[in-house]
């Protein structure tokens, strides 16, 4: 993970990619993945979205895992509630790992201030779902593999909500990355069965001129485990 250019990005107040409102597609196909309310849904990548409040409200516990420690001490900020914060240090490479608790609506939020290829599941707890908007469309292709198999592994193959952009990558530069179901089906298709529940005209923020597809995908995972 780059961490200095997500830094500067934060540092910079250049988060385009946050968005101030709940993103309705979570709202519209949440109920697809199936979760008994109490249940644990990952958001990787998780920054201090909105969306993780509508979760808690929704009657979900939400383990986010960001990589900035500002944007998690943003997120608890602007909910006003006080996290409690407590170290480790991870068995997979040794480094500090920061996990803030606090409770929003009744239900638990943790976020752990850290490199989400750091943590295991025995760090995070048993998952529910996984709703992955802003994480695989933020990684490069070289990163992409590695980051999906980790959240398998993270989750134990809980079903996911995904949502990808697709666009023309020649006419500009990610993040966010164009992904091609092609690209999903190489990182996915092994564990789940993909299926898509939606497609639409987007745009992005630095780009409008740009024809965007955006795709919300249901990934249910293809055998018992």
């Amino acid at each position: 993970m780059d961490s200095k250019f997500w830094q500067q990005r934060w540092q910079d107040g250049r988060i385009g990619f946050h968005k101030s409102d709940v993103n309705p597609q979570l709202i519209k196909y949440f109920s697809e993945l199936a979760v008994p309310i109490g249940g644990q849904v990952l958001v990787p990548l998780c920054g201090k979205s909105v969306d993780m409040v509508w979760l808690a409200h929704a009657g979900y516990d939400v383990v986010g895992v960001e990589l900035i420690e500002t944007a998690v001490q943003a997120f608890f900020a602007e909910q006003k509630v006080i996290p409690t914060i407590t170290e480790f240090t991870s068995a997979t490479d040794k480094s500090i790992l920061k996990r803030y608790q606090g409770q929003l609506a009744g239900q638990i939020i943790t976020l752990w201030a850290a490199d989400i290829f750091a943590l295991s599941a025995t760090d995070i707890g048993e998952i529910n779902a996984v709703y992955d908007r802003a994480a695989l469309i933020a990684l490069p292709a070289t990163m992409r593999a590695d980051y999906s198999a980790q959240i398998v592994k993270l989750s134990n193959h809980a079903p996911q909500l995904l949502i990808t952009l697709s666009y023309d990558q020649s006419k500009k530069d990610g993040p966010p990355f164009s992904i091609s179901q092609q690209q999903l089906q190489q990182y996915y298709d092994a564990d789940y069965k993909i299926i898509e529940l939606e497609s639409q005209s987007s745009t992005l923020n630095a780009a409008s001129e740009l024809a965007v597809t955006e795709h919300v995908w249901l990934l249910n995972p293809s055998f018992t485990h």
